[in-house]
């Protein structure tokens, strides 16, 4: 398991299970996804924790995470939490999804449009709470009629964050005595002291390129890449042709239609005198 607030989110609104859930990607893929499927929410799904409990490399485990982020299955990014004591503060999100999702739908999900689910309590944790409430009051003993007739008001409690602690408070703090109905004051209780609904804040989120980790506005992440990562540059102008400079040491030609400078022997004509070039040579 991850850090507490890290690791692996579900996506809400998943088909069921089914053997043919990640039949259209290759097998190495589908093996990989069906592993993080499985797995609870919470659970680092690391690449280097995957290469220690997978048989794949770390290499291998990037490129297939990818593979699955690209197929609309997985999202990379960040969510922003509201706290009462700290304040608000960002974490990393790895968002999975058995069911592939689109870009769009992803771009949805990002500006909080697809709502996440909220865990609904069962019926059964209402009914062993109200069971147990003749342990701390015996005069609060319930028969099991009762208490399946008091669980559905029990639950709109759970739905709106109590916890049981706050509940037993609520139902037991004074009591009067004595109490000819316990069922009929429980539910009086109850119904006056119910909790307000919670004010629903959605979450802010956003997504990040999942080779480098920019993060960027869903519509500039198609298949979870930035547009660097998947190769898509703007076009270049071509370089301007190579062309050598002369080097210094070269010999210059004279430009076409200049004469050429006479040499120095040149200058006596045909037939040098007689001694001119000893001279010259001892020069």
């Amino acid at each position: 398991m991850a850090n507490p607030g890290y690791g692996k989110r579900s996506a809400p609104d998943q088909l069921r299970r089914t053997n043919d859930d990640f039949t259209h990607l290759p097998p190495r893929e589908a093996a990989i996804a069906a592993y993080i499927d499985r797995l609870p929410d919470g659970a680092d799904i690391s690449v280097k924790t995957l290469a220690k409990t997978l048989p794949y490399g770390q290499c291998a485990l990037r490129t297939a995470l990818n593979r699955l982020q690209n197929a609309g299955h997985l999202r990379r990014g960040r969510e922003r939490l509201e706290s009462e004591g700290t304040g608000p503060r960002w974490i990393t999100r790895s968002w999975f999804s058995r069911t592939a999702r689109d870009d769009g739908w992803w771009a949805s999900f990002a500006r909080s449009d697809v709502p996440d689910p909220a865990p609904k309590p069962t019926r059964t944790r209402a009914h062993i709470l109200l069971a147990a409430l003749g342990r701390k009051a015996p005069a609060l003993s319930l028969s099991a009629s009762d208490c399946a007739a008091l669980a559905p008001l029990l639950t709109d409690w759970f739905t709106r964050g109590a916890t049981d602690e706050h509940i037993l408070r609520a139902l037991t703090d004074g009591l009067p005595t004595p109490i000819h109905h316990p069922a009929a004051l429980l539910r009086r209780r109850l119904t006056d002291k119910l909790p307000p609904e919670p004010v629903h804040t959605p979450p802010r989120r956003t997504l990040e390129c999942a080779n480098c980790g920019l993060p960027g506005r869903p519509e500039a992440l198609p298949g979870g890449m930035c547009r660097s990562c998947r190769g898509d540059h703007l076009p270049h102008s071509p370089p301007p042709p190579y062309r050598p400079t002369p080097s210094r040491s070269a010999p210059r030609c004279p430009p076409a239609g200049r004469p050429r400078p006479p040499g120095r022997l040149a200058i006596f004509g045909r037939h040098a005198p007689a001694g001119v070039l000893p001279r010259l040579y001892r020069r």
